[in-house]
């Protein structure tokens, strides 16, 4: 099978770095200078170069344009003992980035640690933006949603709520890629939309409330579980849990509270915020019992609902 053209471009641009012609910091060819060398369109330049920032190659960097990486120490290749398949890509991707981080996933990575060329993970996986999608997918997997549910509209939103913290918690990277603008269109994470929607169906509220509610719960879970992913990175960049961060600021913290601008501040003082499951109970108890007064209201207003 003949490989697209993009390949070849990147290939190009590959040999040009591992043979020192392009050397670590060193610019390689833009996208419109590929374009106007090569004849080729755009997207076809745009890819290529996607290609070997996924392998780790090149970085772009803000005024520098893309420019030859750094390469890391040279990891061990393993030997392969199995059949090269998208399942294994995807397995092997999420163990990594659970352990350090989805920075740490790059194409050269992967085929590092499954024991093959870079170049054979694209007969699986289109660049890293498709990994992402795959990634997504098998984290919902993961964690389904029963069919019907338990009965009543709270249990129920209830339950999607923690079933997406334990996704969160359980891959602390993937608030990175859940948004709640451009949502990644996959059929798991729309029918989380939908099973919300569902649990939402019935209750005596204009349609555009009720879609409201359905993204404004995930996005309250989502906010604390990207305070934990933040946190989990700062403890893995830092080497300091978070009590240890604060011991180092103790005497700036002592000055600031001293200082009686801050009375309120002053009057919590020592007391940490550590159990983020508590925090999300906290505020999960506290939207829904604001939307059971809500429903309360229309429900003497003439409509009908059930808890």
């Amino acid at each position: 099978m003949t490989e697209p053209p993009y390949l070849h471009i990147a290939a190009a641009i590959r040999h040009r770095i591992e043979t020192g012609a392009l050397r670590p910091g060193d610019r390689v060819p833009s996208t419109r200078q590929v374009v106007r060398d090569l004849g080729v369109a755009m997207a076809t330049a745009t890819r290529a170069l996607a290609v070997l920032r996924d392998e780790g190659l090149v970085v772009t960097r803000p005024g520098s344009g893309t420019v030859v990486r750094t390469p890391d120490p040279p990891a061990r290749r393993r030997a392969p003992v199995q059949e090269l398949t998208t399942d294994r890509i995807v397995t092997t991707a999420m163990a990594v980035a659970d352990a350090e981080g989805l920075e740490a996933v790059s194409m050269r990575r992967l085929a590092a640690e499954l024991g093959v060329g870079p170049m054979s993970l694209y007969r699986h996986v289109a660049g890293r933006d498709a990994l992402e999608v795959l990634l997504v997918r098998a984290v919902l997997r993961e964690h389904p949603l029963p069919e019907p549910g338990p009965p009543g509209w709270r249990a129920k939103l209830e339950l999607v709520s923690r079933v997406q913290w334990r996704a969160y918690r359980t891959h602390p990277w993937l608030p990175e890629l859940i948004s709640m603008t451009r949502p990644v269109l996959v059929p798991e994470a729309m029918a989380h939309t939908e099973w919300t929607l569902q649990a939402l169906a019935g209750l005596p509220l204009p349609q555009a409330e009720r879609l409201r509610e359905a993204l404004t719960l995930p996005a309250l879970v989502r906010g604390l579980a990207a305070s934990v992913a933040a946190e989990t990175r700062a403890e893995r960049e830092t080497g300091q849990d978070n009590h240890e961060w604060w011991t180092t600021l103790g005497g700036e913290v002592r000055a600031l509270l001293g200082s009686g601008r801050f009375p309120h501040l002053a009057a919590v003082q020592g007391q940490t915020l550590e159990d983020m499951d508590a925090l999300l109970e906290h505020a999960l108890t506290r939207h829904l019992d604001g939307l059971e007064m809500r429903l309360r209201a229309a429900t003497s207003a003439g409509g009908s609902t059930s808890r």
